[in-house]
C-alpha cells in the first residue's frame, strides 16, 4: 500500500478492504460501495463529490485517505489528429499518453511504467532509466482522461486500450491486470476485454503466467527477427528468452485462453527485411494461430536503424500473404511529434499544443 503523508491511497483498496475500513470509521459497510462506484464507475478524484456521503463522512475520508490522480502537463496534437500527452503522476514523475483517432477506431496508447528497463535498441524509451512502475490506478487514469479528451475534442470516446506506451507491461505484472480488471468490470468502465492489447517485449514466464490467468485481452509480442542471432542484437531480453521459450510460451497461453496472438515485426533497412527474413517469420507463427502487423520505423535520434523501402515492406508483407498468413502493414501516427511507436521519450517538440 503506497503511503502519503500518512494517508492510505483509497484506490489501492479492493472492496473487500475498503468495506474493512469502513467498519473502522464506524460507518455501515454498504458505504464502501457507494465510494468504490464514485472511485471506478464515476473516476471520481475528489471527495467532495460524493454527494450521497454525508458531510461529516466525507471529511473523514479527506482525514484518513487521498486519491493519487495524475494531471496533464502538456498536449500537442500531430497534423494527423494524434494527440501525445505528458502525465505528471502524484510523486512528479512523468509519462507519457497517446490518443490516436482513426475513421474506424479511437485507441488509447497508455504506458505501464515510469521509464523502461529492456533497452530496446531501437526504441526511445529504451534508452530512459525505469524509474518505478505504475500503480493500477494510474493506468486507469490515463484511460479515463483520454477518453475525455477523445469526446471533448472528437465526439466520441475511446474504442480500444493497447498497452504500447512507456515500459514493460508484463514486468509490472500485478498493476496491470489490476487496471485491466477496473477498465473491464461492471463496476468499473465496463470496456470489452477484447478490445484492449497488452504488449511485450517477450518474457516467457509472464506469458504463461498470462495463460494460467486465462486472461480475456489480446496479446502482441513485439518480435522484429525470428532469428535469436538478429534478436539478441536489438532486444537484449531475447537472450533469457529466446525464441525456443518464446514459442513454448506462446503455445501454453493459446491452450489456456484460445486467444489469437499478434506479432508485431518492424522491418528495419538492411538488416531484418530481406525474404530469408520473412520466411523465417511464417516458419515461427505456425506455433500458434496468429497475424502479423508489420509497424513503420521511426527513426530515433540515438539509433541508426532506417525504415526498409517501401518495396522491400510490400515484398516482404506479400510473401507472408503468400503463406495464408493475415498481414497488415501499419502506418505510423503522431511521428511529427514523437508520438508514434517507438518514439516516447518524454521530449516536446515544436508543434500545435492544445
Amino acid at each position: 500500500m503506497k503511503m502519503t503523508e500518512k494517508k492510505i491511497d483509497i484506490r489501492s483498496l479492493d472492496l473487500l478492504q475498503l468495506r474493512e475500513e469502513m467498519e473502522v470509521l464506524g460507518e455501515k459497510k454498504f458505504r464502501a460501495a457507494q465510494i468504490y462506484e464514485w472511485l471506478w464507475e464515476k473516476s471520481s478524484v475528489d471527495f467532495d463529490d460524493m454527494s450521497n456521503l454525508s458531510l461529516s463522512l466525507r471529511e473523514l475520508l479527506k482525514e484518513k485517505f487521498i486519491i493519487n490522480n495524475l494531471s496533464i502537463k502538456s498536449s500537442q496534437v500531430s497534423a494527423d489528429k494524434t494527440i501525445k500527452n505528458i502525465f505528471q503522476l502524484y510523486d512528479g514523475e512523468e509519462v507519457e499518453g497517446v490518443l490516436i483517432p482513426t475513421p474506424e477506431r479511437m485507441t488509447a496508447c497508455v504506458s505501464s511504467q515510469v521509464g523502461c528497463s529492456l533497452s530496446c535498441k531501437f526504441c526511445a524509451t529504451g534508452f530512459l532509466d525505469r524509474k518505478r512502475n505504475l500503480n493500477a490506478d494510474e493506468i486507469y487514469d490515463q484511460v479515463v482522461v483520454l477518453d475525455r479528451q477523445a469526446q471533448e475534442l472528437y465526439g466520441k470516446g475511446l474504442t480500444n486500450i493497447v498497452y504500447m506506451g512507456m515500459g514493460e507491461p508484463l514486468l509490472n505484472y500485478a498493476n496491470v491486470l489490476r487496471s485491466i480488471e477496473r477498465i473491464t468490470a461492471e463496476n468499473g468502465l465496463n470496456m470489452s476485454p477484447k478490445r484492449i492489447t497488452v504488449s511485450t517485449a517477450g518474457i516467457a514466464k509472464m506469458i504463461k503466467r498470462l495463460g494460467e490467468d486465462e486472461v480475456k485481452f489480446n496479446l502482441a509480442l513485439s518480435l522484429h527477427a525470428a532469428n535469436d542471432q538478429k534478436r539478441d542484437q536489438i532486444m537484449p531480453i531475447n537472450e533469457k528468452n529466446s525464441l525456443e521459450a518464446l514459442a513454448d510460451a506462446l503455445k501454453y497461453f493459446y491452450a489456456k485462453t484460445k486467444n489469437k496472438i499478434t506479432f508485431e515485426y518492424i522491418v528495419f533497412h538492411s538488416f531484418n527485411d530481406q525474404i530469408q527474413d520473412a520466411k523465417e517469420l511464417a516458419d515461427f507463427c505456425k506455433h500458434v494461430p496468429s497475424k502479423v502487423n508489420i509497424i513503420e520505423y521511426n527513426p530515433i535520434s540515438k539509433a541508426d536503424f532506417l525504415n526498409a523501402e517501401g518495396d522491400k515492406i510490400d515484398a516482404f508483407a506479400e510473401y507472408l500473404r503468400d503463406q495464408d498468413i493475415v498481414t497488415n502493414i501499419r502506418r505510423s501516427r503522431g511521428k511529427d511529434i514523437d508520438a508514434a511507436c517507438g518514439q516516447l521519450a518524454l521530449k516536446e517538440k515544436e508543434g500545435a499544443e492544445i
